[in-house]
């Protein structure tokens, strides 16, 4: 895990200095979505499908919290997750999407969404993110929350036991990848805009992992004696 925050963090510095570089890719890559005036998110199936991404994140905690009543209720489950990983779980969408990426910096960088922007059918000037002061006052471009909360997808995927943690994470980060796709698709974000708002989440997730199990190891799955409920366990020494 601790591999893991370094290549998010790396990834991040990598993706503020490549668009500090060349802010003009996030105007390239807007144009990829504008057509004939519009942004391709006008479509009924895109935003039906734009409002599942937002809703499954909160249903799947509801579930996992749901879960966890139910154990501590008695009721016999062949998984719930443990106390430590509600706590992980709620954590990390609450800083990550919730106050560092919404109350943080969408309310307060100023970065107008390509939709609002010159040349995407807008009235504000293009902005690179590292220009705060814009014309956007409040829940702005940088950075998309729905991608952050579509990447917070990997942190219940990754307290599940095995086999099915694996592909969980993998379906979590194309979950992720399809709500980013879809903000670029309704002019809502830049690809700055989701790349770093699924990287400031995934920091988070490694980040608050480290804090609730400090000592790390590896998770195990044995249900029915209530370990591997989300929780690492230390190896035996050898």
């Amino acid at each position: 895990m601790r591999s893991a925050l370094a290549v998010y963090l790396a990834l991040a510095v990598l993706t503020l200095g490549v668009f500090a570089l060349w802010p003009e890719l996030d105007l390239i890559v807007a144009h990829y979505f504008f057509h004939a005036g519009g942004f391709f998110g006008g479509d009924t199936v895109l935003r039906f499908a734009r409002d599942v991404f937002r809703v499954t994140p909160f249903v799947v905690l509801a579930a996992y919290a749901a879960l966890w009543l139910a154990k501590r209720s008695g009721v016999k489950l062949p998984w719930a997750p443990s106390g430590r990983a509600m706590i992980f779980l709620i954590a990390t969408i609450a800083v990550g999407p919730g106050l560092i990426v919404n109350l943080g910096l969408k309310d307060h960088w100023g970065r107008p969404r390509p939709y609002q922007t010159q040349g995407f059918s807008g009235q504000d000037p293009f902005m690179p993110w590292y220009e705060m002061g814009g014309a956007c006052k409040r829940n702005c471009s940088f950075v998309s929350g729905e991608a952050a909360t579509g990447f917070w997808m990997v942190a219940p995927a990754s307290v599940l036991p095995p086999p099915w943690r694996a592909p969980a994470i993998v379906a979590a980060f194309a979950f992720g990848a399809g709500a980013s796709l879809l903000r670029l698709a309704f002019g809502g974000h830049y690809l700055s805009d989701v790349l770093l708002g699924g990287l400031i989440t995934l920091i988070v997730i490694e980040a608050v992992r480290r804090l609730i199990w400090p000592r790390g190891g590896r998770r195990l799955a044995r249900p029915a004696q209530g370990v591997g409920e989300g929780e690492p366990v230390r190896r035996a020494k050898d």
